[in-house]
């Protein structure tokens, strides 16, 4: 079951998608009901937009559910959420949230590609540790590409986040500048130019809250990624051993930005692997 929502970030109406673990469902009067309640009695829209095959049968408050918020990667209409992922993920026995930022989908307010829209997932992670069924002390992050910049500082700037995984996650803006000539008129445009601003690519870079994330960190690269230079991936991994934290690398040797269905496949069971083993000690 997957639920295209609205949530408060800040003084916005932003947009997420809630897709629970095959086989669950929530009324959604129900579900309306626990979000009008967080909010003051705020009516906020929500659409059920995917049912399984198979009728859901089984209630997701039967117990409290780990998450996964998958942070997305691109901007505005690029890069959107990709609901394919939504379902594998959720085939893994977790809830997952997928935060689309505001500006994007009729949500309010504007992408700045890691500026205030920061906020939109510590606002997810609040709406979701508030919902009965789930576990507020088992709720992973998920930065995909761009999406790395959202997760990172969530895991850096709150205690929400049990697990961090960044998967073909940017680490230093001002390199991707430098590597990606197709986006700096986005980047400057957004972010400004590094020369000029080199603070908002420094706020905005996952390998500068580093030393602020308090939780276990998997990387996920290929080595062939021209999207995000591999590059990323290793100093990230690199500066994250050097302060001493839990770190693991997955390495995807002759894969690029965007993995086959069956590696991907892969890649998924052994990042849920790797979350469950942390969680376990949690």
């Amino acid at each position: 079951m997957m639920i295209h929502l609205t949530y408060r970030s800040g003084e916005y109406q932003v947009k997420g998608y809630l897709s629970l673990p095959y086989g669950y469902k929530v009324e959604p009067e129900m579900l309306e009901a626990h979000v009008r309640k967080i909010y003051g009695g705020e009516r906020l829209p929500m659409t059920v937009i995917a049912n399984n095959v198979e009728r859901e049968r089984l209630d997701i408050h039967e117990r409290k559910w780990p998450v996964l918020i998958y942070c997305r990667g691109g901007i505005g209409r690029v890069g959107q959420v990709k609901t394919e992922w939504l379902e594998r993920f959720s085939r893994s026995g977790f809830i997952v949230f997928a935060p689309v930022y505001r500006g994007t989908q009729g949500g309010e307010g504007r992408d700045e590609f890691g500026g205030a829209d920061m906020e939109d997932v510590p606002a997810a992670c609040r709406l979701l540790a508030s919902l009965p069924f789930v576990d507020r002390n088992r709720i992973a992050a998920m930065g995909f590409s761009r999406g790395s910049i959202n997760a990172a500082y969530a895991a850096a700037e709150t205690g929400y986040i049990s697990q961090l995984v960044l998967w073909g996650g940017v680490s230093d803006l001002a390199k991707t500048y430098e590597e990606r000539v197709d986006l700096r008129r986005m980047l400057k445009r957004v972010v400004g130019n590094p020369n000029k601003s080199p603070l908002a690519y420094e706020t905005r870079s996952p390998i500068n809250m580093a030393k602020r994330i308090r939780c276990p960190v998997l990387i996920i690269h290929g080595s062939e990624d021209e999207q995000v230079h591999p590059g990323h991936g290793l100093r990230m991994y690199e500066r994250l051993k050097e302060l001493g934290k839990d770190a693991e690398l997955h390495w995807y040797e002759g894969y690029g930005h965007h993995l086959p269905y069956e590696t991907h496949m892969i890649a998924i069971k052994r990042m849920f692997d790797w979350i469950r083993k942390h969680q376990a000690f949690t």
